[in-house]
Order: C-alpha cells, then structure tokens, then sequence
C-alpha cells in the first residue's frame, strides 16, 4: 500500500472521529516527509529499520509506514477502518445522493489544510465537486481574505481544476453579514466567484427586528447563494444561544430569492436546530448539507446534516448539492 495514501487515511479517521489535533498532525506530518524523500530512501530506511532517526516520524508512524511498504494495510489503518462506522443512524439515503460541498475553509484563512489536500480528501469520499468558501477579510481573527489574497486564490483554484479534473474546485467566500446586511467584499468579487455563502458572525445578540432587517437585506443581496449556519448557535463546550430573528419572514425571502438554507452538519453547531429547519421545509425552502469543514477528515461529516434534513422530512430534491456541478451553477445562474 503506498505509505503516503495510509497516513492520509489515518489522518482523516482520526479527524473525522474527533481525534486530538496533535495524532492527526503527526500523520498528516509524516506523509510529507514521507512524500519529500528522494527516491529509494524510504526502502533503505524501512530495511535498516530507521524511520525514526527522520524528524517528525515517531514509532506508530515508522510501524504504519514499514507495513504499509513491506505488507499492505497498515494495522492501525485496519483497527480504524473496522471500527469505522456512520456516526448517526439515518440520512444515508441523502448521504448517497450527494455530489458536493457548499461550505470548506482550506488554509488560506482558519482551515488546517492546503487547498489540495481538502479536494483530495473530498475526491477520496467520493465527491464530484466542493466549493471553497473561506472567510472574507472582516473576520480578522478568521485571517479572512482580502481581495487581493483571493485573486490569488482564484489563480490557483484554476490550476488545481486542470490538475484533478474530472473534480472541480467551485471558487467561492464564506462572506460576513455586516451589521447593515451590506456583504464583506466588493461587489466585483463577488460575482466572480461561483458560490457565496453569507453568514452572520458578529453582533450575534442583536435585538430580534434589527437581526431580522439584517438578515433580510442580505439574502436579498443578488450575489447570496447560500445562509450559512443561520442562528449561530453552538451547542457543545461553553455554548452559544441562538440569534433571534423572524425566521418565517427571513425563509420566506430564501424561497423568494432562491437562496438555500444551510443544514450546518459541524457536530457543535447543527445548524439550524430542528424546529426552524420543519419550519423552513414548510415554506418552500431549498437546502444546502455542508460540512463547514476546516480539515479534511471534517469533509466527512455530512451524515450529520444528512440525519437532520431526513428527520425533518426534507428530500434530496430540495437539497442543491445533490446536483452535478454544472447543473449547481446553472441554478446559480438562473438565479441571479
């Protein structure tokens, strides 16, 4: 088994069950030593057994690396695999149904991970497609991306899409809603890009009617495609109560202007909760199952969304990245 593709694997199981930061590091960390080495190192040192004089690789990487190298499937790979299991009892039928991704951050903002290694990791789930939407440049804390920093990003979006067709990378901006509902980039940009996803990240207690008139001015916004994690609660840790808002006049103006809902499947927010999400299913909305993923194994937390979307009684027809990506950009399109 090629060693570099075993640590990957590892590193996503162990991301995507939650795992410490610092186990995923050290294989994801090894697979790039492992990468770098010039040709024919990586057998001498499994043969003389010194994997572990290479800075960055300790003893349970050294034994997957050997084993993947001298026998196939590394055993703490197959101790994963084997106990690898859907994290929630339903939604597979959604699950199956999806292409893509609306909502991915990489390491151009507060995602872990280079673009590339996000789309492989979301080409290894078996998707067609993921949009990447990091952050715009008011969420400072977020190292959101000014314009500039995402022209560039733009450039390099398009060099991977040569380079891993038939997937494709949607470009994109996971954009702040300010207080006036106003978007945080310019006008320009934001019809550049194929996805945008607006979310309220600031002021999150503001009084119901202004967070409502804020709401409303941004999904009105022609470059809106999807709301992002609409009440902005958390529900794990310390917590976060929710953002008050009219929620049948702000999913109303989603079915109005086309806009998708969010079905935020990151495990602490679940987002929105399940009784707006009956709510907005009733008025007419459509949806979108995203990960909010800021790391690759976290791409496989659509199940979560997918569980919710079937409680509520919410089909893969109404959900946008059931859709092949040019049948998503297409509705964009017809959208605008």
């Amino acid at each position: 088994m090629d060693p570099v593709a075993a640590l990957k694997q590892i590193a996503l199981f162990l991301e995507r069950s939650g795992e410490p930061t610092y186990k995923v590091r050290a294989f994801r960390k090894a697979a790039a030593i492992v990468a770098d080495l010039p040709a024919g190192e990586l057998d001498k040192r499994v043969k003389a057994g010194t994997l572990t004089a290479l800075p960055g690789i300790g003893k349970s990487t050294a034994a997957a690396i050997t084993e993947a190298v001298t026998g196939g499937e590394p055993g703490y790979l197959t101790k994963l695999t084997e106990g690898a299991q859907s994290p929630v009892a339903g939604g597979a039928q959604l699950r199956a149904a999806l292409r893509g991704d609306c909502h991915t951050h990489s390491d151009w903002s507060d995602g872990g991970s280079p673009i590339r290694e996000m789309a492989e990791a979301a080409i290894a789930l078996g998707h067609e497609w993921m949009a990447l939407t990091d952050h715009s440049p008011r969420l400072k804390v977020a190292n959101g991306l000014s314009a500039e920093r995402l022209r560039r990003q733009l450039e390099v979006v398009a060099e991977l899409n040569v380079e891993l067709a038939p997937f494709l990378i949607l470009t994109g901006i996971e954009v702040d809603i300010l207080l006036d509902g106003g978007l945080d980039q310019t006008d320009e940009l934001l019809a550049e890009v194929d996805v945008v996803v607006a979310s309220v990240h600031s002021k999150l207690r503001m009084p119901k009617a202004e967070m409502t008139e804020r709401m409303l001015t941004a999904v009105a916004n022609p470059h809106t495609d999807v709301l992002g994690h609409c009440t902005g609660r958390l529900i794990t840790g310390r917590g976060r109560p929710e953002s008050t808002f009219d929620a049948e006049s702000v999913f109303a103006a989603c079915v109005e202007y086309g806009v998708a809902v969010e079905i935020n499947s990151r495990p602490e927010r679940l987002d929105p909760p399940r009784r707006l999400l009956r709510l907005a299913a009733e008025l007419g909305c459509d949806f979108a199952v995203d990960t909010d993923a800021h790391a690759p194994g976290q791409l496989d937390w659509l199940p979560f969304g997918c569980e919710r979307a079937e409680e509520c009684g919410i089909g893969a027809e109404r959900v946008v990245n059931t859709l092949t990506a040019d049948d998503f950009l297409a509705r964009i399109a017809a959208r605008k």
